[in-house]
């Protein structure tokens, strides 16, 4: 057996230096370390599709400009999200902010003063619901809409930008750079809250969800080679995954993923997709089988801060296939 010694990690100002140096140590340190190598290895595959799901509520968390970092430097193709996700990116484009809270809050205390609450963050009700007004009154100037989450997505961040061009949302810079986002459970979420009350009102908006799963599959079947990108698990993560099932039902069998991350918290011996390994999917063809795959196990709010930052500070460019 050819064993290579651990190599302790050396305090360095440098974090791309740092991860790299963890990557050579053990645990998460090391599958965080890794999964920088593995990231910059699609951003220079000029064959490749990126695609990235963002589970739960990371914008509320201070991702919001992390995650536009990633969409700006072209490290993401295309972004499939909870519905919360965007929903807190727009309260934050507009001005309606995220206030630093505490976990152990009185919340019958909080509830009384019109406070809702994400485990240690704050915000106000009644501004969340001017957002929903907002997106209820985009939904009644396109009365009729009917399209798939991206079409739809794609239009509040048109809106963002002509009415509010001084904020800054993934939102809006993904539609400024035609990227698309995707959000399969919309209805699960404070916009689909709004389209009910623009509904109510008389409103015709169809989100057709079965467009999001053709569109989305159609950008793998055209892509020479896939990579995935799991910012926690979910429905983001499994509606990437089925990509694969899809096209190989209808006889465009892309072989699974060719590069694969996850940052998690969820564990895979609970049968949950969200910690499912990456060496369960190759069996369901998701994962091909020499997949560079990496799985760290840590909060999505300590890893991705940290990998964008030695992505951006290792000065890595996107190669784009011609």
């Amino acid at each position: 057996m050819n064993l290579h010694p651990m190599q302790p990690v050396r305090p360095d100002f440098r974090v791309d230096s740092l991860l790299n140096q963890m990557s050579l140590t053990g645990f998460q340190g090391r599958k965080l370390g890794e999964s920088v190598e593995v990231w910059s290895r699609m951003i220079q595959d000029p064959g490749i599709t990126i695609l990235t799901g963002l589970s739960g509520a990371l914008i509320p968390a201070g991702m919001q400009e992390c995650m536009i970092a990633l969409l700006e430097n072209r490290f993401i193709d295309v972004l499939v999200s909870t519905g919360a996700n965007i929903f807190h990116d727009i309260c934050e484009h507009v001005g309606v902010r995220h206030y630093l809270g505490h976990h152990m809050a009185d919340d019958e205390a909080l509830f009384r003063q019109g406070i809702d609450r994400i485990y240690d963050i704050f915000a106000y009700e009644e501004e969340f619901r001017l957002v929903d007004g907002k997106i209820a009154e985009l939904a009644r100037e396109h009365n009729g809409f009917s399209g798939s989450s991206a079409e739809f997505v794609r239009l509040l961040g048109t809106w963002l930008l002509k009415h509010y061009p001084s904020g800054r949302s993934m939102t809006a810079t993904a539609a400024r750079l035609g990227i698309p986002i995707f959000i399969p459970a919309l209805s699960d979420s404070s916009i689909g809250i709004a389209l009910v009350m623009a509904r109510r009102d008389g409103c015709q908006v169809m989100i057709d969800q079965l467009a999001d799963a053709e569109e989305l599959t159609k950008y793998v079947e055209r892509s020479q080679k896939t990579g995935v990108v799991y910012i926690g698990g979910g429905v983001p993560k499994n509606f990437i995954q089925q990509t694969q099932v899809i096209a190989s039902i209808h006889n465009h069998d892309c072989g699974g993923h060719d590069y694969a991350i996850q940052y998690t918290t969820d564990t895979p011996h609970h049968g949950g997709l969200s910690g499912c390994t990456f060496e369960e999917a190759v069996s369901w063809g998701k994962e091909s089988c020499d997949c560079r795959k990496v799985q760290c196990f840590c909060d999505a709010t300590i890893a991705i801060p940290i990998v964008t930052s030695a992505l951006l500070g290792a000065g890595y460019q996107r190669v784009m296939h011609e």
